[in-house]
């Protein structure tokens, strides 16, 4: 199985522990990249990542 590319809205709630309409203040803050497949929402992970390594 290859490495995940992006996460889901349910995958940064769980990471960051926080709640699903916290997750979308910060997409709509555009605090790292995303785009949206039909209704869902898809986050780069590398793009994730980077804002939460700078984040601790």
């Amino acid at each position: 199985m290859t490495e995940k590319r992006c996460y889901t809205v349910e995958d940064l709630q769980i990471i960051l522990g926080i709640s699903r309409s916290t997750v979308y203040k910060l997409l709509e803050q555009q605090e790292f990249r995303w785009f949206k497949i039909g209704s869902a929402y898809r986050i780069s992970k590398k793009s994730f990542d980077e804002w939460l390594d700078n984040k601790l």
